[in-house]
């Protein structure tokens, strides 16, 4: 047997946290989002009793209402959710040092060196989905594949609690009779071009002329012809840690999407939570940065440099800015992220203070006193229980 790769994905992981915490949940509609009373709010993730009435991530909080009268709302907490990521990805690794977590909710491992303790994969992953459930009360999807791409694609096959092999042999008769949109790297502008051009299956892209597709797409054109024939090279990594200091907040999205009014939505909601931990630190940063990774996994990281500030409104601002000034429209996101990092600390904004006017000084003082006002308020009574309208109007009319 040559390489035996697992993809490992959470089942509506914050949804699922929270249920696990909260077993009165089980059974009902339910969804971590932002307070109702404020628009901010919007859906973060929903279970699968809520998601049958239509509710989706990115959802006006009042929408799902209309679709789901009597659906619970939650407040986040990113802390039990890091927390239980952390329990699953320990858990992953008693069964491979190789272990690459894509984000909060999934990894990849390579089970290849694994095989002769374990045993088979598919008693693996059995053993695995068993340990993430009675130890932490979560449910998860395996894909199972000699390769990253299709162990995905296999993961989205069966949800919840869904074990599901598609090797290369398998490729014709569970990969190539789907529709074109399920393959990842095909958003809704691409299946309307490839539907044109007499696309309806995923096997009918797999046999097309290849060079006409590169011609028409581009690289792109080339990357979901290997797609569709189930070619991916890329190795499963350990994920590097590094050794410069940053503070980032990343989200996968159950569903990808390719409106970048959704994407703001979900910006805004990451900065506002590395905001406020840059504040908690008593620190400025300098670099802001935005990560997207495509449907089809491929990743790009994009930056820039601002003056030293803790507002949430500045790094929210800027990460808007690197968004719009890079977003893809023919290619669907399936992961957005901020962070930030070359920091100050407060007494060395002091010293470049004096390099500022008074006017402007007194304003940015201001803002921070409010910023970290907001802050106390919010660890009171919850981090949704204070809007950021200004943001929120920005967002909505499309300025950055």
């Amino acid at each position: 047997m040559g390489r035996v790769i697992f993809l490992v994905d959470m089942n509506a992981f914050y949804v699922s946290c929270e249920m696990a915490r909260n077993p009165e949940l089980k059974g009902k509609p339910a969804a971590v989002a932002g307070d109702p009373k404020y628009r901010s709010g919007i859906i973060l993730a929903a279970n699968y009793e809520a998601r049958k009435f239509g509710v989706k991530t990115t959802m006006i909080l009042h929408e799902a209402k209309k679709l789901c009268p009597n659906i619970i709302f939650i407040p986040p907490d990113r802390k039990l959710y890091e927390t239980n990521s952390k329990a699953v990805m320990d858990i992953l690794y008693r069964y491979t040092p190789i272990v690459e977590q894509n984000s909060i909710d999934e990894a990849w491992m390579d089970l290849t060196g694994s095989l002769k303790i374990f045993g088979e994969p598919v008693n693996i992953a059995k053993r695995i989905m068993g340990d993430i459930q009675n130890e932490l009360d979560l449910w998860c999807s395996i894909g199972i594949s000699e390769n990253k791409f299709l162990a995905k694609m296999a993961s989205e096959m069966k949800k919840p609690l869904g074990i599901t092999e598609l090797w290369k042999k398998d490729i014709q008769q569970k990969l190539w009779t789907l529709p074109i949109r399920n393959l990842y790297g095909i958003g809704k502008q691409t299946e309307a071009k490839l539907l044109t051009l007499g696309i309806e299956k995923i096997g009918d892209l797999a046999s097309y002329d290849r060079r006409f597709l590169v011609k028409k797409f581009g690289k792109y054109g080339d990357e979901i012809y290997r797609l569709a024939n189930g070619i991916d090279d890329s190795i499963v990594s350990e994920n590097s840690h590094s050794k410069v200091k940053s503070i980032g907040r990343s989200t996968t999205l159950p569903r990808d999407i390719t409106d970048i009014e959704e994407a703001c939505k979900v910006i805004m909601y990451l900065a506002e939570e590395v905001g406020t931990e840059v504040r908690s630190g008593g620190e400025r940063c300098r670099t802001i940065q935005i990560s997207i990774k495509y449907g089809d996994f491929k990743s790009i990281t994009r930056q820039t440099t601002i003056a030293p500030t803790c507002l949430t409104k500045d790094i929210y601002h800027s990460g808007i800015s690197l968004l719009k000034k890079n977003w893809d429209t023919a290619r669907p996101v399936r992961l957005l992220g901020i962070s930030v990092s070359e920091f100050e600390s407060d007494n060395e904004e002091e010293q470049l203070s004096l390099f500022s006017s008074t006017q402007i000084s007194n304003v940015s003082e201001k803002e921070e006193k409010l910023e970290k006002t907001i802050d106390i308020l919010r660890q009171k009574f919850g981090m949704d229980k204070i809007g950021r309208a200004v943001l929120m109007d920005h967002m909505t009319h499309g300025k950055s």
